[in-house]
């Protein structure tokens, strides 16, 4: 099966950056969009961005706009979500996803991406 396993967390302060990176596994990474989420303690699993196998289309969610962004290497299995400018309101656990089918067009929704990691911890102090 495809293992997805997010890193690059921590502890930052208010308008600091960070770099998580997710490590895929598997022959098909390259066939897969891939995308983050993240939740906050008593929130539901929000959508932050995704990107389509080949990286020709990036989609993210308002809030992370002009913030956030999402990239892959392909050849290393990888894709980073590089944030800056972090606020306090973006401390969440963060998720690494992927939509093993390659909808089109990229979901914003958690029920069309089939693949999780395990999360990373990003906490954001004021």
């Amino acid at each position: 099966q495809v293992q997805l396993v997010e890193s690059g967390g921590g502890l930052v302060q208010a308008g600091g950056s960070l770099r998580l990176s997710c490590a895929a596994s598997g022959r098909t990474f390259t066939a897969y969009n891939m995308g983050w989420f993240r939740q906050a303690p008593g929130k539901e699993r929000e959508f932050v961005a995704a990107m389509t196998w080949n990286g020709d289309t990036l989609y993210y969610a308002d809030s992370v706009k002009d913030q956030f962004a999402i990239s892959r290497d392909n050849a290393k299995n990888t894709v980073y979500l590089q944030m800056n400018s972090l606020k306090p309101e973006d401390t969440a656990v963060y998720y690494c996803t992927a939509d093993k089918y390659g909808r089109w067009p990229l979901s914003r929704r958690k029920d069309d991406y089939d693949y999780w990691g395990l999360g990373t911890q990003v906490t954001v102090s004021s």
